[in-house]
């Protein structure tokens, strides 16, 4: 009998059939296509061969300057695997990953067609899944995606029997100098991203220990905000929304007009200051809806969208007790964490209450969601654990759910199970 309920326990998460090989989105500008297209970039160069001499790439040229970053020169040279005979292209597990050039060197550079970033070595064996984050401009898209990332390195991933890595040194280094250490060791908000400013994608990758089950890609798009309702902008995202897999949907409570006529700010900041700078959640799924899920079929998107109410910190100046909206006991203000698996009874607490709280507070952002999106569910973290006062944070950075929705994207993308 102990067998018994010990194997029942101890269940993997359903494994989806492996499949020969799957399309490859690419997490740099989000092309979908089959791995057979990729490109090569040549492992060395030749002064006496102008094919294989040090060049100018333009295709990744164009992808840098999208960017604000600077072009690059002189670089190797691009190999169309169409120019290079059958038997000196190398594949493993039904996927093209490497060629042997017409100088006998191998190289194994796979570069996305589209805009000649290098992939991730998985591209193609596993499935591209992607997270994006979206929302509207003060959000507090950089602070969440900074406190996200800090947890789920320190934390979540052990609980999993995974790790999450940065794909390479160079996002490693970004990641830590401008977000993590600021924020957690010197206990400074983040500025909010400029519009003109746009950042390249931070691409971290959350590894199962055991090899069977695919790793998942996490890009994170520090989107200026003011993007998410400037049509033209968006457009460059739209592609890295639609071909998610998973969105993460963040709403500050600040944005809905109910609650910041109801929550009196810290003195300090202007009576009426923060009243212009906040777009309507609602605008968000509009344009969202003008730029993508508009061509949808039936005009809905099905990729599941965790909507996180951000600051949940705050709600503690609405809360009382047979609280309108908040109870002084919710399970907003406590902290939970999920291991092994995703627990149904905390989630459906937390999902259940803030749904209704939504429901309460902007009536019309919950109809647009239900109208759009058809599978959602709702949280509400906080990135800090406090409300910040003159761009400092008083004592540690201690978030509060703040991995929770993603913990559920890994459920609905069945990497882990739920229990009750």
């Amino acid at each position: 009998m102990l067998t018994f309920l010990k194997n029942m326990f101890d269940k993997k998460p359903p494994q989806k059939e492996r499949l020969p090989f799957y399309d490859i989105v690419c997490p740099y500008c989000f092309s979908k296509y089959s791995p057979e297209e990729v490109v090569f970039r040549a492992a060395h160069h030749r002064e006496d061969d102008e094919d294989y001499a040090l060049q100018e790439d333009v295709i990744l040229n164009q992808y840098r300057n999208k960017f604000g970053l600077d072009d690059i020169e002189e670089i190797e040279a691009v190999i169309d695997p169409v120019t290079i005979p059958e038997e000196n292209r190398i594949v493993v597990d039904n996927v093209l990953v490497g060629l042997t050039d017409k100088y006998g060197v191998v190289t194994k550079r796979r570069l996305c067609p589209k805009c000649h970033n290098e992939l991730p070595i998985t591209a193609g064996k596993a499935p591209s899944n992607i997270i994006s984050i979206v929302g509207a401009s003060q959000v507090g898209k950089s602070v969440y995606m900074t406190s996200l990332i800090h947890t789920l390195q320190n934390t979540t991933a052990n609980h999993f029997n995974a790790a999450c890595m940065p794909l390479n040194a160079q996002i490693s280094r970004k990641f830590r100098e401008n977000y993590e250490a600021p924020l957690f060791e010197r206990g400074q908000l983040l500025d909010s991203t400029q519009k003109e400013k746009r950042q390249e994608p931070f691409i971290f990758q959350f590894i199962f220990k055991d090899n069977e089950r695919a790793p998942l890609i996490l890009v994170f798009f520090d989107v200026a905000g003011e993007g998410m309702v400037d049509r033209e902008y968006l457009e460059i995202y739209a592609a890295h929304v639609k071909n998610s897999s998973g969105i993460l949907f963040l709403v500050d409570p600040l944005q809905i007009r109910k609650i910041r006529d109801k929550i009196q700010l810290n003195a300090g900041d202007e009576p009426g200051e923060f009243t212009a700078k906040y777009d309507e959640p609602r605008e968000v799924v509009i344009t969202m809806f003008e730029n993508f899920i508009g061509y949808e079929q039936e005009s809905k998107t099905h990729i599941p969208t965790a909507v996180v109410l951000t600051k949940s910190d705050m709600l503690h100046l609405l809360k009382e007790e047979d609280g309108e909206y908040i109870k002084s006991n919710s399970n907003v203000f406590r902290n939970y964490v999920h291991e092994k698996h995703l627990n149904l009874t905390e989630f459906e607490n937390i999902n259940g209450e803030i749904r209704r709280f939504i429901e309460k507070v902007d009536r019309p952002f919950k109809d647009a969601l239900d109208v759009y999106f058809t599978n959602t569910a709702f949280f509400a973290v906080s990135a800090l654990g406090s409300n910040p006062v003159n761009q400092k944070v008083s004592g540690v950075v201690t978030p509060v759910r703040v991995d929770e929705p993603f913990i559920w994207l890994l459920h609905q993308l069945d990497y882990i199970e739920g229990r009750e």
